[in-house]
């Protein structure tokens, strides 16, 4: 048994130098492509994952590497995000995803009831129904943060609104999510997610003040020393700790809180410039790599396959009809709203998780995890080009003028 582990140890240093070497070298061809970096690195995920070359298979361990991964994204998202301009689009990203979660509900819902059948209110395929729309309503904006952050435009109006926006839609989904899975399971109280979304942010709030008096006392003794970045990480890896553990809200949530804590300090970007080290070395290319490693395309049937085109379809065009008109409606101009659309289309490891809750509780079978994955893929590889594209237009169309 020792001997056994001892062995499966060495694996994972097979497996991270396989997938270290692939994504950089995928992201080199796509930055000499013209394409985000983030795309090579998911098609290398696909290359030597299950469905082509299988010389890597998803382990719980590169699981772990690849949570870690995201924290230190978002984290480093929060500690780039402008304050002022945080509170000033508020109001606006509830507005955008209250509208970014409603329009996919309700299109997934019709989407499974067009391909089998309309099914009457408190039924199984009713409740079946809603709850394929609940995973179109889930919002991973990693890739995004990403290529804006490759572009230099995660500061600003367009970048901030769509991270706030996809922080409240991560909110309204739990909580949609709740309700769905309360439909099946009385012992599930939607009320209490609620009121522990509220004691959350209401902890962040106070903890938040605290920290940040704290973490100014000691960047002001002790300015620019590797103590900051240090207790920087351990805060926000305890902060995804007890948004998980203690409230119910996604771990990516309370890093997220833990950088727009942190936001404000002197020294905000140099614990930022430290976390992007380790990000850019290894987590950031497992964590990306790892979308395309959960893919494996052997079940596939004809009707699945038909279903799955439909259902990436409608997941993507639905979040951008969702969130750009909503932006549209909030001035911003026609470009702006469809970054944001764009920007918020993305799916990843929240609708995975959303699927695997819908599997234990007997709302989703096992076939259809094709389909959230192969929306995840095309997102994932399509938000980066069709930003770039968008960001071109705007250069092009100042050079015009």
């Amino acid at each position: 048994m020792k001997e056994g582990e001892k062995v499966e140890s060495y694996l994972v240093f097979r497996d991270l130098a396989i997938i270290i070497i692939f994504a950089k070298l995928c992201g080199i061809i796509a930055r000499k492509c013209k394409a985000p970096q983030v795309v090579g690195e998911i098609i290398a995920g696909l290359l030597i994952g299950p469905s082509v070359l299988g010389w890597v298979n998803q382990s719980d361990f590169l699981a772990q590497m690849a949570e870690i991964g995201v924290i230190l994204l978002m984290f480093s998202a929060g500690l780039e995000t402008d304050l002022k301009d945080l509170v000033k689009t508020g109001p606006i990203a509830v507005l955008i995803a209250i509208s970014g979660v409603f329009i996919p509900l309700i299109c997934g819902a019709l989407l499974y009831m067009g391909f089998y059948g309309m099914s009457p209110w408190g039924s199984e395929g009713f409740y079946k129904a809603v709850f394929v729309g609940t995973i179109l309503t889930a919002t991973s904006v990693s890739i995004t943060v990403e290529s804006l952050k490759e572009m230099g435009k995660l500061k600003g109006r367009v970048g901030t609104t769509i991270l706030s926006a996809a922080i409240i839609d991560d909110v309204i989904g739990i909580i949609v999510l709740t309700f769905v899975i309360g439909f099946k399971n009385p012992e599930s109280n939607p009320m209490n997610v609620l009121g522990n979304t509220v004691l959350f942010f209401l902890f962040a709030i106070v903890v938040g003040f605290i920290s940040y008096r704290v973490f100014k006392a000691v960047d002001t003794r002790y300015p620019h020393t590797r103590r900051i970045p240090i207790a920087g990480l351990a805060f926000c890896l305890g902060m995804a700790y007890i948004a998980e553990k203690y409230f119910g809200i996604a771990d990516i949530t309370g890093a997220y809180v833990a950088g727009i804590i942190l936001c404000s300090i002197r020294d905000s970007n140099y614990i930022a410039e430290k976390m992007d080290t380790n990000s850019y070395i290894i987590f950031g290319p497992v964590f990306f790599a790892s979308i395309g490693l959960k893919t494996n395309v052997d079940n596939l049937s004809m009707g699945i396959l038909i279903f799955s085109l439909a259902f990436v379809v409608t997941g993507l065009l639905s979040k951008i009809i969702g969130c750009g008109i909503m932006a549209r409606c909030c001035k911003f101009n026609p470009t702006d709203s469809m970054k944001i659309g764009v920007g918020m289309m993305t799916r990843g490891e929240v609708a995975l998780i959303v699927s695997q809750k819908g599997l234990t509780a007997g709302l989703l079978t096992p076939v259809y995890f094709t389909s959230v994955i192969l929306l995840i893929i095309v997102s994932s590889i399509m938000t980066p080009i069709i930003l770039k594209i968008l960001y071109a237009k705007d250069k092009g169309e100042a050079a015009a003028a």
